[in-house]
């Protein structure tokens, strides 16, 4: 233990980069997002140290101790997570809300929609008709990846070139 105590007195800003790894090493294992502002804040304490600022043990102890709690309430406060919708790995589930347009005529009730870039098997939330090329809007899903589907307009009139123009 005296080799520790030795290398802290010679090297102090190398013993906190340390420890800032081991911290950093166990939130990429464990993922919490706790564990990533004790880590900066250790490297933080360990710039104090490049600085050659004499604040001794203690002082860089408190110091990371309050980096720490100051880091970690900023961090939850300004960086909060966006609030995700279900399942970060369902990619159905995601297109909730999007739009997009209609690649088939529905009839009945049931046909295709292209939503961010896919086309998907879809229904009308009302059931009915909606031709090819309808704006819509997925409300939400049926049967795992079918889309349920509503109208948002239908589209106007088309000139050569296909581009809409207003009715």
């Amino acid at each position: 233990m005296d080799w520790l105590v030795e290398l802290y007195r010679a090297q102090p800003a190398w013993i906190w980069l340390g420890v800032a790894a081991l911290i950093l090493t166990a939130e990429v294992t464990t993922g919490s997002g706790w564990l990533l502002w004790a880590a900066v804040s250790a490297a933080a304490v360990a710039y104090l140290a490049f600085l050659n600022l004499d604040i001794g043990l203690p002082g860089e102890v408190a110091a990371f101790a309050a980096l720490t709690v100051a880091a970690t309430f900023a961090g939850r406060r300004f960086l909060a997570p966006s609030p995700a919708r279900g399942d970060l790995n369902n990619n159905v589930e995601r297109l909730i809300g999007q739009s997009g347009r209609a690649t088939s005529p529905f009839t009945g009730g049931y046909g295709r929609v292209a939503v961010d870039g896919c086309e998907w098997a879809a229904e009308l939330e009302d059931g009915g008709d909606l031709p090819e090329g309808a704006r819509i809007e997925v409300a939400r899903l049926a049967d795992g990846a079918r889309l349920v589907v509503r109208s948002l307009a239908l589209p106007g009139p088309r000139s050569p070139e296909g581009v809409e123009t207003p009715a």
